[in-house]
């Protein structure tokens, strides 16, 4: 097992990989992951499973069945990306179960078409989760305003969940409140609450992409927005979490909605590659990460420490500082909560077309 990934593990970071794909099924790429890059759970989107269908061979023995079935394309994308996922989600089930259902994760994301209608959200999770059939499934939901009462209902059906595309740490605080309400709602409905799971992306690099633009070459800001940010979100985090809301549920058996840090392929050439691994280790929280991160930590990545908890008070002087330099801080996060949620429906529609062709040349 890799030593600086093992270190990461151990210093209390669930390392997930951000991509999937029928090759690393096959080839068990995704099963060596598991036993040699301390890998313990896996993320996709549509992106992923679009480039995966584009360029892997193996998907066409199971598009023939479907076009011979006479399935749509929605049909096909819905039977297509559940079918690898149910195959991860065997693949680490054991360490499901050797972490109590802590890890061992598998995330699958609704389409995103569905982020502005609650009920549509609601209804397409219950559908996936339905579908895929395995304990160890996350249904990846958008925290956008529409999304939060879903996640809630969601979560009170008993259904584990991953919340998606969160910037705003006003929203992050809307994601773990929509958390707690969907748990108040499973106990009053009688469940099992040690049976549900939740994490919060919080997105790391677009913060800095979007932020560094606007600022000067040599500006000491640089590179610093992301990080701070995420730890002013877990700030948040051990403030609800430790309160008293939630420690009536824990009583009850409920597990906290851990933060999950995405987005952690570093954008910009002139910052450590490995920046928001090492930059972000605390206990009880997840990283997911792009096979290339994940490979540049194996390298030369270095675990210091806790480099998170006791630092929100200068995290937000760095905020406070972008504020006087004219950068607002809620200007920002709205407009890379739109773009997200564009690039969400790009990906979706290239998803589409991919499966349009694939069916097409069957």
């Amino acid at each position: 097992m890799n030593a600086r990934l093992k270190s990461l593990s151990e210093a209390g970071v669930s390392i997930w990989l951000d991509d999937l794909s029928r090759e690393r099924l096959a080839t068990g790429n995704l099963q060596t992951m598991v036993t040699e890059n301390s890998v313990v759970g896996v993320t996709t989107n549509p992106t992923i499973f679009a480039a995966a269908l584009a360029n892997g061979e193996r998907y066409a023995e199971q598009v023939g069945e479907l076009k011979s079935a006479g399935a749509d394309v929605d049909e096909a994308i819905f039977e297509l990306t559940t079918t690898d996922v149910q195959q991860a989600c065997d693949v680490l089930l054991p360490v499901y179960e050797a972490t109590g259902g802590v890890d061992g994760r598998v995330s699958i994301e609704v389409d995103p078409g569905a982020a502005r209608d609650t009920d549509a959200t609601v209804s397409l999770a219950e559908r996936l989760w339905a579908r895929v059939d395995r304990p160890n499934l996350l249904i990846k939901i958008p925290a956008t305003e529409e999304g939060l009462p879903a996640i809630a209902a969601t979560i009170s059906k008993g259904i584990s969940v991953n919340v998606t595309l969160i910037f705003a740490l006003e929203r992050y605080r809307g994601v773990m409140d929509a958390y707690l309400y969907g748990l108040e709602q499973a106990a009053a409905e009688g469940r099992d609450l040690s049976s549900i799971h939740s994490v919060a992306s919080f997105f790391v690099s677009r913060v800095d992409s979007e932020v560094d633009g606007r600022l000067p070459d040599d500006s000491p800001l640089r590179g610093k927005a992301a990080l701070a940010n995420a730890r002013l979100a877990y700030a948040a985090y051990q403030e609800v979490f430790d309160g008293e809301r939630f420690a009536a549920l824990a009583a009850a058996g409920a597990n906290p909605q851990r933060p999950l840090w995405a987005s952690t392929g570093v954008k910009d050439p002139n910052l450590p590659d490995t920046l928001y691994l090492s930059e972000l280790v605390v206990p009880g929280t997840v990283n997911t990460v792009p096979e290339k991160t994940l490979l540049a930590f194996a390298d030369h990545g270095e675990v210091t420490g806790d480099t998170v908890t006791g630092k929100a008070d200068e995290s937000q002087q760095v905020i406070d500082e972008l504020e006087q330099a004219g950068i607002s801080y809620d200007e920002v996060v709205a407009k890379l909560e739109t773009e997200g949620l564009q690039k969400f429906d790009d990906s979706w529609a290239e998803l589409v077309q991919t499966v349009t062709d694939a069916l097409a040349q069957a």
